[in-house]
């Protein structure tokens, strides 16, 4: 005769019941356990979301695997001289929006518009004297006067102030990119005037395309969007007791002005380089800076 023992199951434990619902309520159960208090809260508005976008779209298990492909190829794609993850962040629009809910208070007070790092920043950029020319000799291009200023928010200007700044050649290339230009080129560190003030000579800019050899180039494909980005300076503004602004300055005039690839185009970062008789541009900047803690970022290229 055979006896048939059945394991007795504690009655606390229940199955999850087979519906959206309880089994959304199963996964942020699941995440109490996070012992760090800002993890959990992301973590459960992550879960949240993320289950009300399948519910939205009724995501077939086949379009899953499809989109976690296209996750993992995002990786797969990112190396030492392209990051796909921030280029993705980048075309979505997520970037800008982080940095635009980071300075919503400085924003607020009137400050300068903050804009994406980039991934071309290099350390060690050259220290110029106010007044330089930043573009070699063989630079081909209209020449830009740019003058600026650095000031608190209230408007006070800031002496001693560390402006960096570095762009694309008119070809749509940064010197790191391009063998044919000059170590450094279209790069310089200035250091503001007692009036917080800072000049120098280049070229004018060129928009250019964000790569599309990846998984970030079919998305832009697949939704028929232009992958090229206006005509663009760089600045990051470092000062003592503020915070530091990175921002781009955008030539409003670039047939990609209000349709840069990366949504950086905003508000008043779009201006225009003014022409002379002389067929020059010119550049007026004032950059305003947050009184605050002196975080300096770390440049992406060496």
């Amino acid at each position: 005769m055979t006896t048939t023992t059945t394991l007795a199951r504690p009655e606390t434990q229940r199955s999850i019941p087979a519906n959206p619902q309880a089994l959304l309520q199963a996964v942020l159960d699941a995440n109490k356990g996070t012992r760090d208090a800002r993890a959990r809260e992301i973590l459960d508005a992550l879960i949240r979301h993320m289950h009300a976008f399948a519910t939205d779209v009724k995501l077939t298990y086949e379009e899953l695997h499809t989109g976690l492909d296209f996750l993992v190829r995002v990786g797969q794609a990112t190396g030492p001289k392209k990051h796909e993850g921030i280029l993705l962040a980048d075309i979505l629009g997520m970037a800008t929006l982080v940095l635009l809910m980071d300075a919503k208070a400085v924003l607020a007070a009137g400050g300068t518009e903050p804009a994406l790092i980039g991934p071309f920043w290099r350390a060690n950029q050259p220290a110029m004297p106010n007044g330089s020319r930043i573009a070699s000799e063989d630079t081909d291009g209209m020449r830009l006067f740019v003058q600026g200023r650095v000031v608190s928010i209230d408007g006070t200007p800031i002496a001693g102030a560390r402006v960096e700044t570095w762009q694309a050649a008119p070809g749509g290339l940064y010197e790191n990119q391009d063998p044919e230009q000059e170590e450094m080129n279209l790069r310089a560190v200035f250091e503001t005037d007692a009036r917080g003030r800072f000049w120098f000579e280049s070229v004018r800019p060129s928009g250019y395309g964000v790569p599309i050899d990846g998984p970030c180039g079919e998305l832009l494909a697949l939704q028929g969007r232009s992958h090229m980005r206006p005509a663009h300076l760089h600045f990051i503004a470092i000062a003592p007791e503020h915070k530091v602004l990175t921002t781009q300055i955008f030539d409003a005039n670039d047939p990609f002005a209000f349709k840069d690839a990366a949504f950086g185009a905003v508000g008043s970062l779009l201006r225009k380089f003014e022409p002379d008789s002389r067929g020059d541009f010119h550049l007026d900047v004032e950059l305003r800076l947050e009184p605050g803690e002196t975080r300096i970022p770390k440049p992406p290229l060496p």
